[in-house]
């Protein structure tokens, strides 16, 4: 009987730390500063930086141009799995850029489902070395 309690105890604290460890809160992948480039636009291609951070349970963005200066807020991002999609105005146009996760630093996607777009992650001094 002793060994059955024993047994039972260390059950019961091992899914207590597990249960814990899974409510702590993972890093997002879309969180960061990210550069991208959007291919064969009537302008020719274009690159910008799309900075997303956390904001409570939602991600907020703006997008900026090369020198960083921003070029457009963010109005609405929809996230869905290993996919986001972020709508902004510029230039008098509604737009919208949806990216998929290709892996740990890259996107792939497009602007507006006409124009291919890449990404890759912007790190950090420090985490470049």
């Amino acid at each position: 009987m002793r060994h059955v309690k024993l047994l039972v105890a260390t059950l019961c604290l091992a899914f207590s730390l597990s249960a814990g460890a899974q409510s702590q809160e993972t890093p997002d992948y879309f969180v960061g500063n990210w550069s991208i480039l959007v291919k064969g636009t009537p302008q020719g291609d274009i690159k910008l930086v799309l900075a997303l951070e956390k904001k409570d349970t939602a991600l907020a963005a703006v997008v900026l141009d090369t020198t960083g200066k921003e070029f457009a807020k963010v109005d609405k991002i929809v996230r869905k799995d290993n996919m986001m999609t972020a709508y902004f105005s510029a230039m008098g146009y509604d737009l919208y850029l949806e990216m998929t996760r290709k892996d740990d630093d890259h996107m792939t996607g497009n602007l507006v489902g006409m124009f291919e777009a890449e990404a890759e992650r912007i790190k950090a001094a420090a985490e470049k070395k």
